[in-house]
C-alpha cells in the first residue's frame, strides 16, 4: 500500500500524483481523531482500490482502513459538480468586487485630490484672515489717532 492525497473537509480536486489519486472524498476520522487521508492499494488482489486511512501511518498504531465504495461514484461526482459551480460562483463574486475596489480607488484618487485643493484654499483663507486681522487692527489703531484727535480738537476748540 501507498498513501494517497489527503482532503480536508470533503474537498474535491481533479490533481492526481505519483502517490495516489485525486478525486473527491467525503471527510472521514481515523481512530485518532484525525481527518483521514484516501490512499490506494498498490499490491494484491484489490489493487488500484482507494481507502481511507490514519494520516500518520505507518508510524503509528492506529489501524483505521474503510473502504471508499465504487457505488459512491455518483454521489462523488455530483460533489464534484457542486464545488465546481461553487468555484465559478466564488471566481464571479471575486470579478465583481475587484471591479467595485477599481471604483473605489478611482473615487479614493478623487476624493485625496479634493481634500489636497480644499487644503491648499484653507490655506489660502488663513493668509488672507491674517492680512483681514493685520488690516483690521491697523483700521482699529487709525479709529482710535481719529477719535483721539477728533477728541484733542472738541476740547481745544471748546476750552482753547
Amino acid at each position: 500500500m501507498a498513501s494517497g492525497r489527503s482532503f480536508q473537509g470533503g474537498s474535491c480536486g481533479s490533481y492526481v500524483n505519483s502517490r495516489g489519486g485525486g478525486g473527491c472524498y467525503l471527510t472521514t476520522k481515523c481512530s485518532c481523531g484525525l481527518d483521514a487521508v484516501v490512499r490506494n492499494v498498490k499490491k494484491g488482489h484489490n489493487i488500484g482500490s482507494k481507502f481511507y486511512g490514519c494520516p500518520k501511518w505507518p508510524d503509528t498504531n492506529c489501524n483505521f482502513m474503510k473502504w471508499i465504495e465504487a457505488s459512491n461514484e455518483d454521489e462523488l461526482r455530483f460533489q464534484i459538480f457542486e464545488k465546481d459551480t461553487t468555484i465559478a460562483e466564488l471566481e464571479f463574486q471575486k470579478t465583481l468586487l475587484e471591479e467595485k475596489v477599481k471604483k473605489l480607488q478611482g473615487r479614493k484618487e478623487k476624493l485625496e485630490e479634493e481634500v489636497k485643493e480644499l487644503t491648499r484654499e484653507v490655506g489660502q483663507l488663513r493668509i488672507e484672515v491674517m492680512h483681514c486681522s493685520r488690516a483690521e487692527s491697523n483700521f482699529c489703531n487709525l479709529r482710535l489717532l481719529d477719535s483721539l484727535t477728533y477728541s484733542y480738537h472738541l476740547y481745544y476748540w471748546s476750552y482753547g
